[in-house]
């Protein structure tokens, strides 16, 4: 009996906002985590760190950095294919876990970084949601080169993103000028992906299709480009509204 209520108190304090950001009270559309979920997540920002952390390593993989295993060239697919100064623009997926990693560590550390927290919320939500779309769409070409279990990893693992950019909020204020900087990075992102290669061919993720290839009426780099510059907007849109809230709360 002592033990069933132990543990009731370890979870109880567990889930419990003590010693955590206090929550904003913004409303259910912006912040759609329950507060308990949440508090989970900021009291192993640690493990949250360590596991983007593992993310954007295997990100880097798979894009074609491969120190392992030894008989691979150090560098192939993506990133062989794409000129040396492009580079920055092609890790996307792992750019945005790399990112919030930073942003819980900086977090932890007493030493919370604005833009770091705006590149965050950015990176998980835009590519959080554009990985799982493009799988959606192109599904069938997907699953004709991809191992299914890695298909489904890649699916809910960038779902999970989005969850953690929803917990940003409780530790971030995201000023104009901070969501200034993660626009202009996304929107160069969309520009030189799909638009303006400035160098070479458009620099997005790598699909099992040819960019001029049609889907249901339009080519697979419309199809890619169209989610991937909705998905800037509203990503733009959330941060700001986010900040308007939060400034509201604090002048009521």
């Amino acid at each position: 009996m002592a033990s069933s209520r132990t543990s009731r108190s370890r979870l109880r304090r567990l889930v419990a906002g003590d010693g955590l950001p206090e929550s904003d009270g913004l409303p259910r559309w912006l912040a759609p985590l329950p507060t308990w979920l949440e508090n989970v997540g900021l009291r192993f920002a640690w493990v949250v760190v360590a596991i983007n952390l593992l993310g954007t390593a295997f990100g880097f993989w798979y894009y074609g950095f491969h120190p392992l295993p030894l008989s691979d060239p150090l560098v192939t697919w993506q990133f062989a294919a794409e000129p040396v100064v492009m580079w920055p623009f092609v890790p996307d997926s792992p750019m945005a876990t790399l990112f919030i990693a930073l942003a819980f560590a900086s977090w932890k550390l007493g030493r919370t970084n604005e833009y770091l927290a705006a590149l965050a919320f950015f990176g998980c939500w835009k590519l959080g949601l554009w990985t799982p779309y493009v799988l959606a769409v192109f599904a069938d070409a997907f699953l004709e080169t991809t191992w299914f279990p890695l298909y489904v990893f890649l699916f809910f693992s960038h779902l999970a993103m989005v969850v953690e950019a929803f917990v940003i909020h409780r530790f971030a204020d995201l000023p104009v000028r901070a969501v200034a900087v993660a626009l202009a990075w996304y929107g160069l992102n969309d520009i030189v992906d799909y638009f303006v290669p400035i160098v070479g061919d458009p620099h997005h993720t790598a699909l099992p299709l040819a960019d001029s290839a049609v889907v249901g009426g339009s080519t697979v780099l419309q199809l890619a480009a169209a989610g991937a510059v909705v998905l800037t907007f509203l990503a733009t849109f959330f941060a700001l509204a986010t900040r308007v809230k939060k400034v509201e709360a604090w002048c009521a």
